[in-house]
């Protein structure tokens, strides 16, 4: 009789396990069919999202043409253009809907270099990069990294003069979108 009551015992603690797994799944389901229907939260269009060591500008053209002009402006410093990245157009691909989304990667070797020198960690914020968004309300803007903020995150102490011609050359690239004399 004690083996009658021992199957007996895992045979209920069996289903009992089987039904916590079940509820779990359902919850899970319904949880997520929940999350699926309701509308997402606005996030802060790109001017005023958080973003620690972030410059941001507003561009005084349209998507396309600041992307073009940026790159023009790139060119004609004669600094090395590495790629752009269409991120709206990876969002198309996974069938996930993104506003206009670009990431220019650019950068000059022997300037760039120098910071991974100091840091070889560095290396994962050069080449320079500069996106380009838009938010709901069609504004366009151009965000890069602040060099001083790059120099905080590497500790990096011994490459004053290189941040300060960072700093000079990727404010001037960006600000050769936002339409004010002298950018």
């Amino acid at each position: 009789m004690t083996k009658t009551l021992k199957r007996t015992a895992r045979r209920r603690r069996a289903n009992l396990a089987f039904g916590f797994a079940l509820a779990a799944l359902i919850t899970g389901l319904m949880a997520a069919r929940t999350a699926a229907a309701e509308p997402a939260a606005a996030a802060p269009p790109p001017a005023e999202a958080p973003a620690a060591g972030v410059i941001r500008v507003q561009s005084a053209y349209g998507f396309d043409e600041t992307v073009t002009r940026l790159k023009a402006d790139i060119a004609a410093k004669g600094i090395k253009f590495f790629d752009e990245i269409d991120q709206s157009q990876l969002g198309a691909g996974a069938n996930i809907a993104l506003r206009p989304s670009k990431l220019l990667i650019f950068g000059n070797p022997p300037l760039g270099v120098q910071f991974l020198t100091s840091n070889p960690y560095a290396g994962l914020d050069w080449p320079v990069r500069m996106l380009v968004v838009q938010d709901p309300d069609g504004r366009v803007f151009v965000a890069y990294s602040d060099f001083s903020w790059v120099a905080r995150r590497y500790a990096i102490t011994d490459r004053d003069a290189a941040f300060k011609m960072a700093t000079e050359v990727s404010a001037s690239i960006a600000g050769s979108v936002s339409g004010k004399a002298g950018g």
